[in-house]
């Protein structure tokens, strides 16, 4: 189950008052949605009549328009079950007239949602011609005032079911422009998805606040919100109408429209209510807010027989480097790197200590140590990089790694490890022809106690080299590269090092930046087997364990949205299409299984590490897992697909 949703928000190019013409465009619209196998679609606010109407509000002739025009629409959707409809009318209710939306399926009114906030200030008349839903006495009228048979929900709390248990809540305009948004209350009564019916006009500015208001509510309400906005045909009397719609899902705009004044066109976007859900689940304090508000207790949920979503995703934007940063995001990650450094090497009264290799992990890890040393006003020859060859080391990274340590202008130390290893081959019985994991790992244990023991020699401390992506997968030697005294790469992955290291060339690092590029373009490598005849490098990580793109794909889709295999494996294919065929996804995603679960011992124990992005694996902060746990469930349901 892939759990997506598709909304379309459709803004007809409205005639103020034609009721008849604004119906029928409607139902066009509602005929293109279903067609675009769209579940839910929402019109803005008082389409049917438009919003400018003014003392048109009170005119009987009007209101039985509406009443035809809304019967109509109804007739409309029956044609189109598995759609969900929104549309704004005014509606009269004994003597007072409410700003409403109803929310229409399978032929029939399921409910209509009164607007809860009219605005009076400034350009906003509304109170003159509407009652706040405050007002409303029944939570349900009778459709026969609308010649219909049967009764709707008459309610501004109301949350209404769609497809297989996805819950929706209502809010119109000036609703999410207050204090205390009633989607804030509709989402803790269980509405993922918040639509939101509006009339705004534009003026300087207010276009980007709409769509950071839209980021701000659907991050604290955890949701999908949906905005659609009455276009630039209402009346230019004393405004001019925005046409904005937008779909935001947890923080952030999927999709909106691009002219700052729009009409008479549809966007369509699909939505992964399974992130959604697993938000909500391991945000706690979402759950905790339910308690604070009295007038969710008793939730009211309309229910009918709907049909199941039909999205399927594939207009889900899915990104391929869910972890690659604008070049502003790099340089704040960096600060956090070197913040947290400050800090321990401030505490501690320590100098950094760092084994430098000349590929990316161990390049960033000594950038983080010269500015974190700049920024204490030390001198940066407190900095000690460390070389250390040996059987694996090529010409490229062993010139690159002096280049940077020369230029840099820190304490450079070449210490080669060679034939320590061999005695230690000889101590342990170790034939050194044979290149197995002994051979690399001694290796790589023989520089961190080097490392460890330097570092005491000098005052100083080891700082960590190692990422995100090699612990998620193991690629490490337990006691080896995996330990240090601070790891400040340890919650950054591997493809979002090139970026860092990019954007710290340009604004810190001016005079190595061609070192730096070449650092970059290196492929990635332990270095643990000998070079080739030529000297370059032979062995080459991801023709090993796979593409780190591929696997930190898999890790951010595991971690921040509990995907199950399936849906990742799918997301995968959507978005590495032309570059990696199914089976060869398929191959690296039961890797990454395996691997993710066998090496969570050498999780279990790693340094510490500052956290800097939304995904991490330190046991102390965002990831608990057993050592012992099993695989079994999510490998067989990879050989499965």
């Amino acid at each position: 189950m892939l759990d997506f949703i598709r909304i379309a928000c459709a803004v007809p190019a409205v005639k103020v008052g034609d009721v008849e013409g604004n119906t029928r465009d409607i139902c066009e619209y509602i005929k293109k949605a279903d067609e675009a196998k769209a579940d839910i679609v929402v019109f803005p606010e008082l389409s049917m009549t438009g919003y400018t109407c003014q003392d048109l509000f009170f005119q009987d002739s009007l209101w039985q328009a509406v009443k035809v025009g809304l019967r109509q629409i109804v007739d409309c959707s029956a044609g189109c079950p598995g759609l969900t409809v929104l549309v704004g009318l005014p509606v009269y209710l004994g003597v007072n007239l409410y700003n409403c939306a109803a929310v229409i399926c399978g032929g029939k009114v399921r409910g209509l949602v009164p607007k809860t906030f009219v605005p009076n200030y400034g350009e906003f008349y509304e109170k003159r011609w509407f009652t706040s839903a405050e007002n409303v006495k029944d939570d349900f009228i009778d459709l026969s005032l609308f010649g219909m048979e049967g009764v709707a929900s008459f309610d501004n709390t109301q949350v209404f079911q769609i497809g297989e248990g996805t819950l929706i809540g209502v809010e119109i305009c000036e609703d999410m422009w207050t204090p205390l948004p009633p989607s804030s209350a509709l989402a803790m009564r269980g509405a993922e998805v918040i639509l939101n019916l509006s009339a705004s006009d534009e003026v300087i500015g207010k276009r980007k606040l709409r769509s950071d208001m839209l980021k701000r509510q659907s991050a604290a309400c955890n949701c999908i919100y949906a905005y659609c906005s009455a276009g630039s045909t209402e009346s230019t009397q004393d405004m001019v109408f925005s046409g904005h719609s937008a779909i935001a899902e947890n923080g952030a705009i999927l999709k909106e429209n691009t002219k700052q004044l729009d009409t008479d066109y549809m966007i369509v976007q699909d939505c992964d209510l399974g992130a959604i859900r697993q938000e909500r689940r391991k945000n706690k304090s979402f759950a905790d807010s339910g308690r604070v508000y009295d007038r969710i207790t008793n939730a009211k949920i309309m229910q009918w027989d709907a049909a199941p979503l039909r999205s399927d995703g594939s207009m889900y934007p899915v990104k391929k480097d869910p972890f690659v940063l604008s070049a502003e995001q790099c340089l704040e990650a960096f600060a956090i790197q070197v913040e947290g450094l400050k800090q321990r090497l401030s505490l501690l009264n320590a100098k950094p200590v760092i084994g430098i290799s000349g590929g990316l992990d161990s390049t960033l890890a000594l950038l983080v140590a010269v500015e974190a040393v700049r920024q204490l006003g030390r001198p940066v020859s407190d900095v000690h990089g460390i070389t250390m060859p040996c059987f694996g080391t090529s010409d490229r990274t062993y010139q690159n790694a002096w280049e940077l340590m020369k230029k840099l202008g820190i304490t450079a130390k070449e210490i080669k490890i060679g034939q320590a290893v061999k005695q230690h081959f000889a101590d342990i019985g170790h034939d050194e022809t044979v290149h197995n994991g002994t051979y690399e790992n001694a290796q790589a244990r023989e520089r961190t106690q080097v490392l460890m023991d330097y570092a005491g020699m000098v005052g100083g401390i080891v700082v960590g080299t190692g990422d995100l992506s090699e612990l998620a997968l193991g690629w490490c030697t337990y006691n080896g590269d995996h330990m240090s005294m601070y790891a400040v790469n340890a919650s950054v992955p591997k493809t979002m090092i090139p970026g860092i290291i990019g954007a710290v060339a340009d604004t810190y690092f001016a005079d190595v930046k061609a070192v730096l590029q070449d650092v970059v373009d290196t492929p990635i490598s332990p270095e643990l087997l000998p070079p080739d005849e030529s000297g370059k490098i032979a062995q080459v990580t991801e023709d090993l364990v796979g593409p780190y793109a591929l696997h930190d794909f898999f890790l951010f889709h595991l971690f921040s949205h509990g995907f199950t295999p399936a849906k990742i494996y799918t997301l995968a294919c959507r978005a590495f299409a032309g570059e990696y065929d199914a089976e060869t996804i398929k191959k690296w995603l039961k890797v990454f299984y395996r691997r993710f679960f066998t090496q969570q011992f050498k999780r279990n124990c790693v340094p510490d590490g500052v956290k800097v992005g939304k995904v991490g694996l330190s046991p102390r902060g965002d990831w608990r897992m057993p050592s012992d746990a099993s695989a079994n469930l999510w490998l067989n349901e990879v050989d499965s697909l």
